[in-house]
């Protein structure tokens, strides 16, 4: 294993073994010495959730509707409005000349933000394992790299599309694509949409593939790689494999399209988790507290690292096919079980 890696992964142990401590302190503090948190989340939950989010935010199978479905299954789902100790009713907006109707605190409604807020922990990953593309880009705003300088603008450009599109239609997709039906739907679409592109990469490959840096891509080639992005915004569809896709469209082999996945990922789930905690941050802590935002995000963070090592390696010598079998077996089970 890279040396940094097993330094990265040896201090995240050692938080996630404080955070532990944390938690345990939390639970048996008196409650006078700090508001305890509404809805008691185990640390099981969270190391679950935490393990979730990392291992499936960068594979090709979906963060968001694995999240989901386990959210649903840990029982995080409920829409009742919570109560404080005293019985009276928790309130994430209250009654207002905006909200005329109020916004009731939910177990969902915390959930939801804890399953994107969590993904700090993966961005911190790709950070210390792609940090010298990361400092090669800031050298190219220095005007020092050429290379660093057009990669910043692949990342950028394959970023604005989603970043527009998602902030104009997060509520609607909230409402209306946050469910299971709609997760089955994206796993299955998006498994032959892989098998295609899979054939379609083994056919052509030697023709026009250039197995260069991601910098090489012309701009209308990473705002087209942007607008396969949007395609993400149906949850259970995989970022990171619309992306992967989209690279391989444009010429990148599968490892290539797959570190320009992990780098144009950054900014995506750092907006995402920022606008959430603005959002809801607050409320899911009220609901939680901070050990368990603390844990999750720190398991988050180990097991990304080790899904990204296990894909790039894994890419290189498989391509996309076994991810695409992987999504129909899982539509297949969902169907079974939530459908029928």
């Amino acid at each position: 294993m890279h040396f940094s890696l097993r330094i990265f992964l040896r201090g995240l142990f050692t938080a996630t073994a404080i955070a532990l401590r944390v938690h345990a302190a939390e639970n048996t503090a008196p409650p006078a010495a700090a508001p305890a948190p509404v809805a008691e989340m185990s640390a099981s939950n969270a190391v679950v959730l935490g393990l979730v989010e990392g291992l499936t935010e960068f594979l090709p199978i979906s963060s968001t509707g694995h999240l989901i479905i386990a959210t649903k299954l840990m029982g995080l789902e409920s829409e009742k409005q919570l109560t404080d100790s005293a019985g009276q009713p928790l309130w994430h907006k209250k009654l207002s000349k905006g909200h005329p109707a109020g916004v009731p605190l939910t177990m969902k409604l915390a959930a939801d933000t804890y399953t994107v807020v969590i993904q700090i922990g993966a961005i911190a990953a790709v950070v210390l394992l792609y940090w010298r593309q990361l400092l090669s880009m800031a050298v190219g705003v220095a005007g020092r790299s050429n290379s660093g300088a057009r990669l910043l603008r692949n990342v950028v450009l394959a970023t604005v599309p989603v970043a527009v599109i998602g902030l104009t239609l997060n509520n609607w997709i909230s409402e209306h694509l946050f469910s299971i039906p709609a997760v089955i739907g994206a796993q299955a679409a998006g498994a032959f949409l892989m098998l295609w592109a899979e054939r379609w990469r083994r056919a052509n490959t030697g023709i026009g593939y250039s197995g260069n840096d991601p910098s090489d891509l012309s701009p209308r080639k990473a705002i087209g790689i942007g607008f396969a992005q949007c395609v993400a915004l149906w949850p259970g569809t995989s970022r990171s494999m619309v992306t992967i896709v989209g690279g391989y469209l444009s010429g990148l082999t599968p490892v290539k399209a797959a570190e320009f996945s992990f780098l144009v990922g950054l900014p995506v789930l750092a907006g995402a988790a920022l606008l959430k905690t603005l959002k809801s941050g607050a409320a899911m802590v009220e609901v939680f507290g901070w050990a368990n935002l603390l844990l999750g995000g720190l398991v988050a963070a180990i097991s990304a690292a080790i899904a990204v090592k296990f894909l790039v390696t894994f890419l290189s010598r498989n391509g996309l096919s076994f991810f695409a079998y992987y999504r129909l077996a899982l539509a297949v089970v969902l169907a079974a079980f939530f459908l029928f």
